[in-house]
């Protein structure tokens, strides 16, 4: 009989973490995308006053759908 042996694998160990240091700069740039996405997605009058929001719509109307929101 032919006699096998085990051959010990060691175990995969997880790289360490550091610390992210991400610039102000881009903070306030993600959350100026943040809420253009909201504002474009999301105004239809409930942001604005009506004769706004409507010439708001009109701007963003375009954009709307080439992000898939339904305005109509």
């Amino acid at each position: 009989m032919a006699n096998s042996s085990a051959v010990a694998v060691p175990a995969p160990t997880a790289a360490p973490l550091t610390s992210i240091r991400v610039p102000v700069w881009a903070w306030a740039l993600l959350a100026v995308a943040v809420f253009t996405l909201y504002f474009v997605s999301q105004e239809n009058g409930a942001l604005l006053g009506a004769a706004s929001a409507e010439m708001l719509h009109e701007l963003t109307h375009d954009a709307r759908h080439a992000l898939g929101v339904p305005c109509h």
